[in-house]
């Protein structure tokens, strides 16, 4: 399993706003931001999945009642 699949929802979010943060305020070199929009893309994908898997429990979970 990758390391990265057992960050949690929030470090994932929270990893992703201080990206957009540094972004909006210029905070990194061309050479930064090419790395980070990459690192950027990661955290959508791992806190997009993590909301779907979890809409499907819940939605699992209210059909058996």
């Amino acid at each position: 399993m990758n390391m990265e699949e057992n960050i949690k929802y929030e470090e994932a979010f929270a990893e992703l706003q201080a990206l957009v943060h540094k972004m909006e305020n210029d905070e990194l070199d061309i050479d930064q931001m090419s790395e980070q929009l990459k690192r950027a893309q990661e955290l959508i994908r791992l806190c997009k999945d993590k909301l779907t898997k979890t809409d499907g429990e819940i939605k699992k979970i209210l059909a058996e009642k």
